[in-house]
């Protein structure tokens, strides 16, 4: 090994912390930050580029510990780096509750965390759309701005899950060459050997889609520092480092087994790993000169990050540059959206949602460009695309439009990848039963909240012929019960514009849920109000009618026929469009109250389960919608077979009045 005493000195500070900490919270994983001590000591004290002081520099390097649960390795190093909110004492208090140093890393808990990870694989699948963001932002801006690299720690477990491939593939296709990831190639998961269940050659697995690879003893840094220098270098490809390591390293009885993977080490194993590294000082207590080492390590990258704000206060570009890196919106935003507002209260337009969501968007992708779109290969079905959409590829990174070939689970990692870096907004489309595929991506996108717009359509048994497999039946309820997610269901034209609008606007994910099937114009009058802002607002009928029913997207067009043949029998009724429970939920009380009301008579209609309508409809209303899968045949024949029909909703009503 190329070591010097100081570097292995600079590595044990990380491995007595992270043994410490693990050991004084009785749970954690020591074995990875033990095993990756030297890799992290190179990467942060002589690789990357970043400053504890100003954390979220717009061009600092981004670090991604895919491998989530060995989070002590980050949190040991930006302690030691100085980040200024990562003290001893949150090392002290790992995942205590209320800590920043909760068991995996949790973006916004601490600066230097740049995402959440935790569930494998995701990590290291948000890492390509952190290089794309960098990839484009540097085409648009150019070098002097945006010239930066996405390291990632990862580990068997990451390239064991699926969503991996379709990461790499990706990024390869991509050339993403400031994309480095490194293997923690230790042979040990949580059941004990990698070859229990797996025998697959990773380097001919990365070579086989585009990327170089370099294969290093993980321990000597020496070897790690060249390694990086040299996938720094590369013009075409990303890079995997493999880093042969040994899990627990300096553990007598355990290192290099399952037993250091997810439980402290114990009194007798601790004193005698630390009595085998050499470390002799108490507990948490790091020696001044290792200590003053790494906090000089933390301001390396000060001069350059200086040299960079000097750069982009003489740049032309500055304004817009600032303005994206910030999230905030173009100034003229909201008029051009009012202006399109106007338009389709003449028009009218008779069009499925996901064409008004199309409609809406040139709009958008004209007025806005920071958006990235993208679909999961069904560009003419989700209907994502612009003008302005020229596809994103090697050979353009101008492009604004992600070809994400079938990879459900990549692009909404990837989307995430995408808000984390800053700079864009991404939005990207599938089939609605699909959000399946996308699901551990959206609900992280939530716990993130960050900004991604997920466009997903054929919301319902109305995409007919293609059958149960393709029709999302529980998937809305599914949604709505994701904290921070907005599941938006626009009505028509007007409200798919305003639900576009919100999107946009929101500080954390949403979801468009759209028809295959044209919708008729509910909204035929210009409001200067977004009525879709407060989740639900009465549409047609009088508010003391003595029937309300409740409505979303396709079904609300149903919900009005039946209003009018109610009002033919006599009886009033009034109907609520639902664009957004999560919205509605938000409100005041009192306007909550003004909208269930205290009809006779309450009906929900939905073609999808009834799950998520039970707090509108209380005890004694009725639900129409589904009750099982879907089948396969032509729309209008679906609807009447599975009764979610006018003539349903009047029988629901006229029982309860």
């Amino acid at each position: 090994m190329t070591n010097t005493a100081q570097q292995n000195d600079l590595a044990n500070a990380i491995r007595s912390l992270s043994m410490d900490a693990v050991e004084k919270a009785n749970s954690g994983h020591p074995g990875l930050p033990m095993g990756c001590a030297d890799i992290a000591t190179v990467l942060f004290t002589k690789v990357m580029k970043f400053d504890p002081a100003d954390p979220h520099w717009a061009d600092r390097d981004r670090f991604i510990l895919s491998a989530g649960h060995g989070s002590m390795l980050l949190y040991s190093s930006l302690y030691l780096l100085g980040y200024g909110d990562m003290t001893i004492d949150q090392v002290k208090n790992f995942r205590q509750l209320g800590s920043k140093t909760a068991g995996h890393p949790e973006f916004g808990h601490a600066t230097g965390i740049e995402t959440t990870t935790g569930p494998l694989g995701q990590g290291l699948a948000n890492s390509v759309g952190f290089a794309v963001a960098e990839a484009k932002l540097a085409a648009e801006f150019g070098a002097d701005l945006v010239d930066h690299h996405t390291y990632v720690l990862a580990g068997d477990g990451c390239l064991m899950e699926g969503i991996s491939q379709e990461a790499i593939s990706l990024a390869g296709h991509l050339k993403l060459n400031k994309l480095i990831v490194i293997w923690d190639n230790n042979n040990i998961t949580i059941d004990g050997k990698v070859s229990n269940a797996d025998s697959t050659d990773q380097i001919a697995r990365f070579k086989a889609v585009g990327w170089n690879t370099i294969e290093i003893d993980g321990h000597d840094q020496g070897a790690i520092e060249k390694a990086l220098l040299d996938a720094k270098a590369s013009t075409d490809k990303p890079t995997l480092i493999a880093a042969k390591t040994t899990i627990g390293f300096g553990a007598p009885k355990k290192a290099g087994t399952e037993k250091v993977h997810g439980a402290p080490l114990g009194a007798e194993e601790l004193a005698g790993a630390k009595a085998a590294l050499g470390i002799d000082y108490p507990a948490f207590e790091i020696p001044a000169p290792i200590l003053e080492s790494w906090r000089a390590a933390g301001t390396r990258s000060q001069n350059l990050r200086g040299e960079w704000e000097a750069r982009l206060a003489k740049s032309d570009k500055r304004d817009e540059f600032t303005r994206r890196m910030s999230g905030k919106l173009p100034a003229d935003f909201s008029r051009a959206m009012a202006d399109y507002k106007r338009k389709l209260a003449e028009d009218k337009p008779k069009v499925a949602s996901r064409k008004a969501s199309q409609m809406a968007l040139e709009i958008i992708n004209k007025n806005v460009p920071e958006t990235l779109a993208g679909s999961a290969d069904l560009t003419h079905s989700n209907l994502t695309n612009t003008p302005e959409t020229v596809p994103f590829q090697a050979d353009n990174r101008l492009g604004r439009y992600m070809m994400y070939g079938i990879r459900e689970h990549e692009m909404g990692a990837a989307m995430n990848g995408v808000a984390l870096h800053g700079g864009l907004i991404p939005y990207g489309g599938t089939f609605m039963v699909f959000t399946d595929y996308a699901r551990p991506a959206i609900r992280l996108s939530a716990l993130m909240e960050q900004r991604v717009i997920y466009v997903m359509t054929h919301d319902s048994i109305g995409l007919g012929e293609d059958g149960p497999t393709h029709q999302p039946v529980e998937h809305l309820t599914a949604l709505r019960a994701i904290p921070n997610l907005l599941v938006f269901r626009p009505a028509d034209a007007m409200e798919t514009a305003e639900c576009w609008e919100l999107a946009m606007e929101a500080k954390h994910p949403s979801i468009l849920a759209l028809s295959r099937q044209n919708l008729p114009a509910l909204r035929t009058e210009y409001s200067a109000e977004n009525k879709s802002a407060k989740g639900a607002y009465n549409l047609v009928g009088p508010t003391d009618a003595d029937a309300v029913i409740f409505a979303t997207g396709s079904e609300v067009a149903i919900a009005v026929e039946a209003q009018k043949e109610l009002t033919e029998k006599g009886i009033s009724a009034r109907v609520v469009s639902v664009p957004s429970m999560e919205l509605f939920a938000q409100q005041s009380d009192a306007y909550k109250a003004e909208i269930i009301g205290t009809a006779k008579a309450r009906v929900a209609v939905e073609a999808g389960i009834e799950m998520s309508w039970n707090k509108l409809l209380g005890d004694k209303g009725r639900f129409v919608g589904m009750h099982s899968f879907g089948a396969s045949g032509p729309i209008d024949a679906l609807y009447g077979h599975f009764g979610i029909t006018p003539k349903a909703v009047v029988e629901a009503v006229t029982a309860q009045v």
